[in-house]
């Protein structure tokens, strides 16, 4: 018995001598360090104000982060390609917990999103591990690069099934993340060009009809927002000059940890949506810019990696979850900085958000796994 325990982890974990990329590790671990940092200061004073601790968040983060860290650990362990066997049930797991949103009792709506679910006294988003769990099925799906007409009619049908889930809820934010993520690993594993110009036409029309329809004024608000900052200052365009105000204030060197203003009840979601804000407001320019150094160094990395990847199972694997961070990087920084009208997600790895957090670890955890096999070039391993 013990014999084919000993067999079983020999072949399902990774040689020990296979080394996750350094430099990949690192900036996983600063960014998470900086997170709980910032997150301290920005989440505070609604911390106490809402329960009367000011460590609420940060202690809630903590167990998202020991657990999202094993989580890594286990993903960097197993060896990637086994993860094809399990893609499809992961996906089909992950779409069932999608559907307890719509369970009355079980949903939960927050912000006018009904995209969280109470189970047990604990909550948790499931669109997050959706993210994943279609990155791994997708990349599965397009292995061989043959763009045959059931194959695309196979992914029109997922991406349709999940778009639609994502919009009874609605979920924009997370419904932009996988379009774009999914529609480029679609080309990525040799689909049309031809069919991915027709899906962004498609989504193009989509998008303008739910911005244009009475019930979703308010996505049109924020492109009005996303114009002029003025035209609604005191409330649909609110929490963006409030953010911008911070931004603004900390100037080059910022006012100094802990020395926040907007965090005061100025601003609403610092420690989810605009922790970025309160970062910049704090620390200044030179520090948020570097903080956005390391995303992209991330990424970098990440690509390197899949590039590398010693089959097309690990490169479009790894493409698609670097693809769905650096979208969502992209989304939050740019939301409220006002390049990007606002879709309400989080900052990966820094916002407060348990399953935000496990999921986006496990994710790197998958990429480090494939990291060990990647053949990078020996002049890029030090970069």
């Amino acid at each position: 018995m013990f014999s084919k325990l000993i067999f079983f982890f020999k072949r399902h974990f990774s040689a020990e001598r296979l080394q996750v990329d350094p430099v990949f590790r690192a900036t996983i671990i600063v960014l998470v360090v900086f997170g709980l940092i910032m997150l301290t200061s920005a989440s505070s004073i609604v911390a106490y104000n809402t329960y009367h601790d000011a460590y609420y968040f940060l202690k809630h983060q903590l167990v998202s982060v020991i657990i999202g860290a094993s989580l890594f650990w286990l993903a960097s362990k197993t060896d990637y390609r086994h993860l094809r066997k399990i893609a499809l049930f992961f996906l089909i797991a992950s779409v069932l917990l999608l559907l307890l949103v719509f369970i009355p009792g079980l949903g939960r709506e927050i912000n006018g999103s009904r995209s969280w679910v109470n189970l047990f006294g604990y909550s948790f988003q499931p669109a997050e591990f959706v993210k994943l769990a279609l990155m791994i099925y997708l990349a599965a799906l397009f292995e061989k690069k043959e763009d045959t007409p059931k194959r695309f009619k196979s992914f029109l049908v997922l991406y349709a099934g999940l778009a639609l889930l994502m919009l009874l809820q609605p979920d924009i934010g997370t419904l932009f993340i996988l379009t774009l993520a999914s529609f480029a690993l679609y080309y990525i594993g040799g689909g049309s060009l031809k069919h991915i110009l027709s899906l962004i036409a498609i989504a193009i029309i989509g998008l303008s009809i739910l911005v244009m329809i009475p019930q979703g004024r308010y996505r049109l608000d924020r492109f009005r927002c996303l114009i002029d900052s003025s035209y609604s200052p005191q409330k649909a365009c609110y929490q963006l000059n409030q953010s911008l105000l911070a931004i603004g204030s900390g100037g080059i060197f910022g006012r100094g940890l802990g020395e926040s203003r907007q965090k005061f009840l100025y601003l609403p979601e610092v420690q989810n949506d605009f922790i970025f804000a309160i970062i910049a407001e704090e620390t200044g320019l030179i520090f948020s810019v570097l903080l956005i150094g390391l995303f992209g160094l991330l990424f970098y990395r990440g690509y390197l990696i899949a590039i590398y990847a010693p089959d097309s199972f690990g490169r479009n694997m790894g493409a698609g979850i670097i693809i769905w961070l650096m979208v969502q990087v992209i989304l939050n920084i740019g939301g409220i900085t006002s390049i990007l009208p606002m879709t309400g997600v989080p900052l990966p790895l820094v916002s407060y958000g348990g399953t935000a957090m496990m999921a986006g670890l496990a994710g790197l955890g998958v990429l480090a796994s494939i990291s060990k096999q990647a053949n990078i070039p020996q002049r890029s391993r030090s970069i």
